[in-house]
This record gives C-alpha cells, sequence and structure tokens, in this order.
C-alpha cells in the first residue's frame, strides 16, 4: 500500500490513527540510532567539568532522545518513496501502510519543538540552538538535500549524528571546549566508513531508490579505499585527547586497540575477493564484518572516556 493509499485509508476511518500499533510509532523515532546516539551525548554530558543536578542531567539526555527519535521521523516521511523500494526500508511503518504520512510528519515536529524547548527550559540556550541545529541538518539539510544529491552525503551529512556529545556538555557547562570538539569530530570521521560498509553490501538497493551512495557513483572499488583512508584518519584523531593531556591510559589503550581494530577490518574491505569492478565475490562478508565492528568501536571507544573519566574523578 502506498503512503497516498494508507493516507486515505486513515481518514475514511475515524479513530484508525489511534489504532496505530505503538510499535509502530516506536519505530518511526529509529530506535536502533537513538540508542548510540543518546549514548555518545551523555558521555558528553558526563565528561564536561560541572556538577549537575541529576533530575536536570536526566532531562537532557531525554531532550537529545526526543530530538534524535524527531528527525528519524521527519526522515521517514520524507523518504517515504525510497524506502517503499528498498527492500530493508520497505516494512517501515509509511511504506507498510500502517502509518498516515502527515501524522508522521506531525509527530516529528512537534516532538523537535518540545524537546528544543524543554532543553532550553531545563539547561541553557547553546545546548537547545545546538539541538536545534542538530535537528535541521540532519531533517533538512542532510535528507532533503545531500542524501539524494551527492555521493558526499554521508560525509558531510555525518555532522547530524555527531553533535550530541557537543550539546551533552553545552547542556552540562553552557559552553564547548577542545574535548566535546574532538568527540564529534570522532563520531563525524566514524560515520561514512560505517555507512560505507554498509553501503558494498546494500549497493543494490541504493541503486534501486536511485541514491548517489558512493559504490553506486564511483564503484565498490573506490569505496573501499575511502573506508581504508578513513579508518586511517579516525585512528589518528581518536588519540588527540591523549597527545592533548585531555585523558588517562585507559583511553589512549581503549583508542589504540579499537583504531587498529577497525584499520584492520577495513583492510580486509580492501583484500576481499573482489571481479574487476571491485564487486565481492564473498557476498561482502568483509564489509558486513566492518559494519558490525563499527557499531562496537563507538559504543566501546566512549565506554573507554567514561571509564577513564571516573577513574579521575575518584582520584
Amino acid at each position: 500500500m502506498s503512503g497516498a493509499v494508507a493516507d486515505k485509508a486513515f481518514v475514511a476511518e475515524p479513530g484508525a490513527i489511534l489504532g496505530t500499533e505503538a510499535r509502530d510509532w516506536f519505530a518511526l523515532l529509529k530506535p536502533r540510532v537513538i540508542s548510540l546516539v543518546v549514548f555518545t551525548g551523555a558521555a558528553g554530558l558526563v565528561v564536561a567539568p560541572a556538577h549537575m543536578n541529576l533530575f536536570v542531567a536526566a532531562v537532557a539526555i531525554l531532550c537529545i532522545c526526543m530530538a534524535s527519535g524527531a528527525a528519524g521521523a521527519i526522515n521517514m516521511w520524507y523518504d517515504r518513496d525510497i524506502d517503499a523500494i528498498m527492500t530493508r526500508t520497505a516494512t517501515r511503518p509509511i511504506p507498510g501502510g500502517r502509518m498516515p504520512e502527515r501524522s508522521a510528519l506531525g509527530f516529528g515536529v512537534g516532538l523537535s519543538v518540545a524537546s528544543v524547548v524543554l532543553m532550553w527550559f531545563a539547561t541553557n540556550a547553546l545546548a537547545a540552538f545546538i539541538l536545534a541545529f542538530s535537528i535541521v541538518f540532519y531533517a533538512v539539510i542532510y535528507t532533503m538535500w545531500l542524501k539524494r544529491s551527492t555521493p558526499q552525503n554521508i560525509v558531510i551529512g555525518g555532522a547530524a549524528g555527531a553533535f550530541p556529545p557537543m550539546i551533552g556538555w553545552a547542556a552540562a557547562t553552557g559552553s564547548l571546549d577542545v574535548l566535546p570538539i574532538v568527540m564529534f569530530l570522532i563520531v563525524f570521521l566514524w560515520t561514512p566508513p560505517h555507512f560505507w560498509s554498509l553501503s558494498l553490501y546494500a549497493c543494490k538497493d541504493y541503486g534501486r531508490a536511485g541514491i548517489p551512495m558512493l559504490p553506486v557513483v564511483r564503484g565498490a572499488r573506490h569505496t573501499r579505499h575511502q573506508i581504508l583512508i578513513y579508518t586511517f584518519v579516525l585512528l589518528a584523531v581518536s588519540l588527540v585527547p591523549s597527545w592533548l593531556h585531555l585523558c588517562g591510559w585507559i583511553y589512549t589503550a581503549t583508542a589504540l586497540a579499537l583504531g587498529l581494530g577497525f584499520v584492520a577490518c577495513a583492510v580486509a574491505v580492501v583484500r576481499d575477493r573482489q571481479d574487476e569492478t571491485g564487486v565481492s565475490l564473498t557476498n561482502d562478508a568483509p564489509a558486513r564484518r566492518a559494519f558490525r565492528f563499527s557499531l562496537a568501536y563507538l559504543f566501546l571507544l566512549f565506554c573507554g572516556l567514561l571509564l577513564d573519566h571516573a577513574l579521575v574523578v575518584s582520584h
């Protein structure tokens, strides 16, 4: 059922919006994306050099969660046409015909406004501004412009998911410093190899939908080498907090081990058995492993930062 047919069905049946299953509203928020976004935002808040009331801290983290979900809902509303074409997204609430398009948009916009206003009243204007900018960046700049217009969509658009550490820090301190900016850069540089690993084995899906992901436009071989380059740059930037003495040995050891692991995954992606065009002959097994490792990488890296911070505070 198309989105337009779904809308007619919901209009024809009063109360059907209320009948939309809770799991569909939840799916609209992109919960798997939210979990990592909220975690990096919470990390920025925790390592900030400021004492913050636990209730206010919880509200700030809730606002980051709301904003991320809101941006995801607007993204699903706008991408409903291509989501219906791609295998991995065809069952989402809107293309699946389980939710009206207008309801999804209203939900996303309303949640966006609520998250920014609440952040402003609970913390400060700087945190609220960065939060608002991150929503606009993802929902408008990335979703409505970059995603369908350039193979650099993930490179530039990656900034949207990199703001939470800065938001968390700003919520706690009302200002920014070097460490949250480096945390931003880490997430920013992590995003391309993370998504390009996925796009290598989802290339046909992106091609059918007309999305100019790097493997579609420049080919698989070029994408493999870009993944490797970015993992090396990411390794270097992840060690900047150590070089600037902003953290201790726990974070340094974690960043070094994880960074080398990510580079090893990228090397395996480059060395994967390929045909003359760079298309994998192994069903992109190394790319799938690199994608899974990238998820663990970001989580464990920020865990190392939090553990390092906890050790410093305890002493």
